[in-house]
């Protein structure tokens, strides 16, 4: 088998996580260090970077920068939500892609990202194919969603469950400071999937955490939902709400107000308010005060939560991409693979073709989800408390996290 010899392009994708960062420094530094690759380009702002021709060069950044990587938050080679077109249709981007690998002698292609990304990647990979032109793609995980099929779970959701699980401990603290009764109700993110809000659940199980738990897995019943709210607030003059953004009713429409709001670059709708709306549902049929919470951004970029666990695990992803596409392996997606036994939790790389990922979601088992259809079961506890397990040592300066900044230097396409 010929080994090939080039350079390479990360690229980041989609809705960023607090260790996505982490992904493209397993990347970056693993491919620094393979003398098979020649150089290592970062795309800005993902595949826009490569069809625009601006890419940095990471060999030009200081090390020590790099290293903070790890620590730091977002997508910081940029990210964006853009959809290839079928290249049987229309196979304009495609052209455009192959030139820029050809310019720059790109032999390795790693895009890190969800579902709409891995579909980008396993259709470059397929169009290098058609094409003859020698290029070995490589998918790198990651969503905070946790819906990505193929894989035990994603990087970036354990740190997201993290932050949504000590932020409900919070919450339920503060919502029982007076000697009067208050709801809460905290929305939290997953479109199509419950994992997220699954993960408050990790709260509850500690002793401090929501007494009803709505996942999209199961279609929502507004009646039902009041008399499980007034059933909580009669028997303990409280009640903590937590509620996936994406819950639907039996005919598939989202309870969100904002659920004919304006989409993504992929057609999803930008789903958000289903908090306030709940809310004033509650106040208006129960009469006592309710708070609506949105987490918002805040789950997917507190880093000051980060999972030890989840921000090695994602280095590690980073790292398996290299490895995998510079010993042959072309069009798959790096995946978790995890058991949890006695011994206790243990993790290793595997590879799943990108067809399998691309556009396939996963979702929490129904089995997961209580017979009520307001919280989960234990089974969903054993699977997501071992993946927020340590505490990084995180860089602070005056007292504040120091973040990786990059110089970002324009690549040009002569070495």
């Amino acid at each position: 088998m010929e080994i090939l010899k080039g350079a390479c392009i990360i690229g980041q994708s989609g809705g960023p996580t607090a260790v996505i960062n982490a992904s493209a420094q397993g990347v970056i530094q693993t491919a620094l260090a393979n003398p098979n690759i020649t150089r290592v380009l970062g795309a800005a702002h993902g595949i826009k970077g490569v069809l625009a021709d601006k890419l940095y060069d990471m060999g030009q950044e200081d090390p020590a920068e790099l290293d903070l990587l790890q620590f730091t938050p977002s997508s910081a080679l940029g990210s964006c939500r853009y959809k290839l077109a079928d290249p049987d249709v229309d196979d304009t981007d495609y052209q455009r892609i192959l030139e820029i690998f050809k310019k720059y002698d790109v032999r390795y292609f790693f895009y890190n990202g969800g579902n709409d990304s891995m579909d980008t990647c396993n259709k470059i990979s397929k169009y290098m194919q058609r094409v003859g032109y020698p290029c070995n793609v490589i998918g790198v995980p990651k969503t905070i969603d946790n819906d990505l099929s193929g894989t035990d779970h994603c990087p970036g959701y354990a740190s997201a469950a993290k932050y949504i699980a000590t932020s409900c401990m919070e919450l339920y603290q503060d919502a029982r400071v007076y000697d009067t009764g208050t709801i809460v109700v905290v929305e939290i993110m997953g479109r199509h999937a419950g994992w997220l809000a699954g993960a408050a659940a990790l709260a509850t199980w500690a002793g401090s955490g929501p007494d009803l738990v709505y996942l999209p897995e199961v279609d929502f019943d507004m009646d039902r939902f009041l008399a499980d709210v007034k059933k909580v607030y009669d028997a303990t003059g409280n009640c903590l709400v937590a509620v996936s953004e994406g819950i639907h009713y039996a005919d598939g429409t989202f309870v969100s107000e904002a659920k004919t709001s304006a989409t993504d670059g992929f057609g999803h709708a930008q789903l958000g308010g289903l908090a306030a709306m709940l809310a004033e549902t509650i106040k208006q049929k129960m009469g006592v005060k309710v708070r609506g919470i949105e987490l918002s951004l805040l789950q997917r970029c507190g880093s000051h939560l980060a999972s030890k666990t989840d921000m090695d695990e994602a280095y590690l992803a980073g790292k398996a991409a290299v490895e995998a596409a510079v010993s042959g392996t072309t069009d798959h997606m790096v995946a978790l693979d995890c058991r949890r036994d006695s011994s206790g939790y243990h993790c290793e790389t595997k590879l799943v073709p990108l067809s399998q990922a691309a556009n396939t979601e996963q979702k929490v088992p129904l089995a997961w989800i209580n017979q009520a259809g307001n919280g989960v079961e234990q089974a969903f506890i054993d699977y997501a408390l071992p993946l927020i397990q340590g505490e990084p040592q995180r860089p602070v300066e005056h007292a504040l996290p120091r973040f990786s900044k990059l110089k970002k230097v324009l690549a040009s396409g002569e070495v």
